[in-house]
């Protein structure tokens, strides 16, 4: 389940964040069921840097707050396990988790090429002013994928019903079409 070879067979690359929505997850884990491909879940540590890039060996990375960086990093490594084994649930698919350094996009991309991924997954940003602030000063990650790379990058959106009033959806209309605005109690 978590190793690294996968008997030859091309794996997906799936962008993984701690509390990321499931169906994020889910629908990786579909995807790869059909396609019988191993996943490849790649979680990029934004606050380490590569010090050495070695595909065929260990990457050494170091901390911009190395007094936290280990207690840090195995919280979540911990955090994402979970999350990948609740989704992936029976043990229909094998999958491994990869910790990364560095801008997450890169990072993505280089291991996407490391490993022949045949396609990158990633979910789409949250709802709200705070994840387009972030994409604005930070990039988008999917976009740089889709510029620089020459693999296919599947976005997954979330479910209708969890956006909200995010401004992804109007909001439904609740009254039946024809009748007057202010309702059947004020006609006269």
């Amino acid at each position: 389940m978590t190793q690294d070879s996968f008997s030859g067979r091309v794996p997906l690359v799936l962008g993984v964040l701690p509390g990321q929505h499931p169906h994020v997850l889910q629908t990786a884990r579909d995807l790869a069921v059909s396609l019988a491909a191993p996943l490849v879940c790649a979680y990029v540590d934004e606050a380490s840097y590569l010090v050495e890039w070695d595909s065929a060996r260990e990457t050494h990375r170091m901390s911009l707050h190395p007094g936290k960086a280990d207690a840090d990093i195995a919280a979540v490594r911990t955090e994402l396990r979970s999350q990948i084994s609740e989704a992936t649930g029976d043990g229909a698919v094998d999958w491994t988790l990869r910790l990364l350094a560095g801008d997450p996009a890169r990072a993505i991309g280089r291991l996407a090429d490391d490993i022949q991924a045949s396609m990158i997954i990633l979910g789409c940003p949250g709802p709200g002013l705070g994840h387009r602030i972030s994409e604005a000063l930070n990039g988008s990650v999917a976009t740089w994928l889709i510029h620089h790379q020459n693999r296919p990058v599947m976005l997954v959106p979330l479910p209708r019903r969890d956006r909200g009033n995010s401004g992804y959806l109007p909001e439904p209309e609740t009254r039946i079409p024809g009748e007057p605005e202010s309702g059947p109690e004020k006609l006269k």
